[in-house]
């Protein structure tokens, strides 16, 4: 079985691979997200696009329940009390759009990756702002819910989404962070469950992504030593820029192969 594990890339493939999820959990660390976009983006550079879903999704976890773990679990009560629906409805579509991950033709996959990663990096990156009116907030909740869900279950990452949405609501800031880590906890516990179902995550890839929670956690505590260090500003910023060059690439592996 662990011999399997070895075949899925050669000596170099892995090490690139701690090398770019020790970045991700820097960046995480420092700036409190873009972990999922990072190392989805930049492992599907170099490995087949289920290896690199397969490898997230540990690290994925991790990352999510140590930063819902740093609130007071009455405070993240409260939060999951207010939006549980759009909770739910992220963390259903999360498992239910796993399942068809293995169905996907290789090069369409590259799109699948690629194009999020480029459109909500750009929209981040522009500064584009939502609002949503209380009338409407309970559509919203359906159909954000719907969107981010999907995509996570897709890619892995149903961040971007959230955070527009948060914003859209007018959120404030101390809140949004609070939410944000319920939502990414909650949907990243669906992801493994949504992935042990479709059969990404395996006997073989499960020790593959374990191996991957050492660079994601000492990224992690590095980025939090960091942070204070940092222009948050400028280092999300320049962030959001390589994930758009990443994303590009994947666009153009999908279409020109």
């Amino acid at each position: 079985m662990l011999q399997d594990t070895m075949q899925l890339m050669p000596l170099w493939g892995f090490v690139a691979a701690c090398a770019v999820t020790l970045v991700a959990g820097f960046v995480k660390g420092s700036i409190g997200f873009a972990m999922p976009l990072i190392m989805i983006s930049g492992l599907s550079l170099f490995l087949d696009p289920l290896v690199a879903v397969a490898g997230i999704i540990l690290p994925i976890v991790m990352s999510n329940l140590l930063q819902v773990m740093r609130y007071p679990w009455s405070q993240a009560g409260e939060a999951l009390r207010e939006y549980w629906r759009y909770i739910l409805i992220v963390c259903v579509m999360i498992v239910v759009v796993a399942q068809f991950v293995t169905a996907i033709p290789t090069q369409t996959f590259y799109l699948v990756l690629g194009v999020p990663v480029v459109v909500l990096s750009l929209i981040q990156l522009l500064g584009v702002r939502f609002h949503i009116a209380p009338a409407w907030r309970r559509a919203s909740e359906w159909g954000v819910g719907l969107l981010a869900g999907g995509i996570g279950g897709l890619t892995g990452t149903w961040g971007p989404p959230t955070v527009l949405y948060l914003i859209a609501l007018e959120t404030p800031k101390a809140k949004q962070m609070l939410v944000q880590g319920v939502v990414y906890g909650l949907g990243s516990v669906s992801l493994l469950a949504g992935h042990l179902q479709s059969g990404v995550l395996n006997a073989v890839t499960l020790p593959w992504s374990a191996a991957l929670l050492v660079p994601a956690f000492l990224g992690m505590q590095v980025g939090f030593w960091m942070s204070d260090r940092l222009n948050p500003e400028m280092f999300r910023k320049l962030t959001l820029i390589v994930l758009v060059v990443a994303g590009a690439n994947l666009v153009r592996r999908g279409l020109m192969g």
